[in-house]
């Protein structure tokens, strides 16, 4: 079929960019006729909370390398363009990423546009409201979701979210978030602790991705200290950009004298760096104080690696119980030193590795793209 993709493409980074062109380069790899389409701006720079919207590297599949730049989320002209433009190119169905009642006027425009012209929207839904609300968020948020003829979502809570946001009759799709493989292959975990000058047979903690109050960096901070007690030098590697105010974050390393034991490197990471810290690790803990659901996991799974992960969203639906991490309650560092611990002292990382493996071969994308291709008009599912 010809399928249009409407979401943030190279060079614009970050997890939703990745996913959009996991997306576009699979459907065409499965023998669809592709129209990327990507912003022309996606946040105005004084709302945009990091360095840069863009990618620091040029890793990005060739599909969607020329994709037009049409839609800005603060210019209405551009919704009337880019719906346009993509009424001129007939597509059989539209499938827009959405995880922003941001974006909810520019898409909800296009998309009931695009239904006029008898053209179905299908919603790719990372967040159906976000993680930190606001008033209105919900309103938004239906605004784009009911104008859409079918929804795929990726965890419980996402999917409960949905519910009251979409048209009832609008088709839904359930499926695990795939495993993110455009980070390539392992390193060499030797040649990885090398290259981020941590020692070789320490335990290896890694936080990974940009720094925000609900990610919780806070609480493993406050965790630390009873993890150094039990355990012989360990160390956290904190790759991310912060989001909010460094400070706070430095002032708990100072406080509980942490120093020597925590990395920040407080950077955007660029793909071809993301094997380097995944493989330095030996556990990846996202203590996250509310989620629906992590791109993290994906990389780490991708990666093979155990999680610790906090009850919240859909994370606990991601990685189960000492299957392949371990669940704790959010905002405990007690329980969450606990579970480390736990790991390093009880030998659980031959055992939970296993168990990512199996989680990695169910979560591989093909079911994304046969979600959509069931969503798609004229399916027989």
């Amino acid at each position: 079929m010809r399928i249009a993709v409407v979401g943030p493409m190279h060079p614009y980074r970050g997890g939703i960019a990745h996913f959009t062109e996991m997306t576009v380069q699979g459907l065409d790899e499965r023998g669809h006729e592709m129209r990327p389409v990507s912003f022309a701006r996606q946040y105005p720079e004084f709302l945009f909370p990091g360095k840069t919207q863009f990618e620091p590297d040029d890793e990005a599949p060739a599909i969607v390398r020329g994709a037009p730049r049409l839609l800005d989320p603060l210019n209405p002209l551009s919704w009337l363009r880019t719906a346009w433009q993509l009424r001129e190119q007939r597509p059989e169905a539209v499938i827009f990423q959405y995880w922003m009642p941001f974006f909810a006027p520019a898409y909800g425009t296009v998309a009931r546009i695009l239904r006029w012209a008898g053209i179905p929207s299908l919603a790719v839904v990372h967040n159906a409201l976000p993680h930190e609300r606001h008033l209105g968020d919900a309103w938004l948020s239906r605004f784009f979701l009911a104008a859409c003829e079918g929804h795929v979502v990726m965890s419980d809570a996402v999917a409960n979210n949905l519910q009251s946001l979409r048209r009832p009759d609008a088709a839904f799709r359930r499926i695990e978030h795939p495993v993110y493989e455009r980070f390539g292959e392992p390193v060499p975990r030797a040649k990885a602790r090398a290259a981020l000058d941590l020692p070789e047979d320490a335990p290896v903690m890694l936080f990974f991705g940009f720094v925000r109050e609900y990610k919780g960096l806070h609480v493993l901070l406050k965790a630390l200290p009873d993890v150094l007690e039990a355990l012989p030098d360990p160390h956290l590697v904190v790759a991310g950009e912060p989001y909010d105010d460094p400070a706070r974050y430095r002032r708990l390393i100072r406080e509980h004298g942490l120093d020597a034991h925590v990395h920040w490197y407080d950077d955007y990471v660029p793909s071809g760096e993301v094997p380097t810290y995944f493989c330095a690790a030996d556990l990846v803990v996202q203590p996250y104080v509310s989620a629906t659901q992590s791109g993290v996991a994906q990389i780490a799974t991708h990666f093979e690696r155990p999680m610790v992960v906090t009850d919240v969203g859909g994370l606990a639906e991601t990685i189960p119980h000492e299957e392949a991490g371990f669940v704790v309650p959010a905002e405990d560092p007690e329980a969450l030193a606990s579970a480390i611990i736990r790991f390093f002292q009880e030998g659980w990382a031959g055992r939970l590795a296993e168990g990512v493996r199996e989680r990695k071969h169910a979560q591989q994308p093909a079911r994304l793209l046969e979600a959509i291709e069931e969503l798609l008009p004229g399916s027989t599912e």
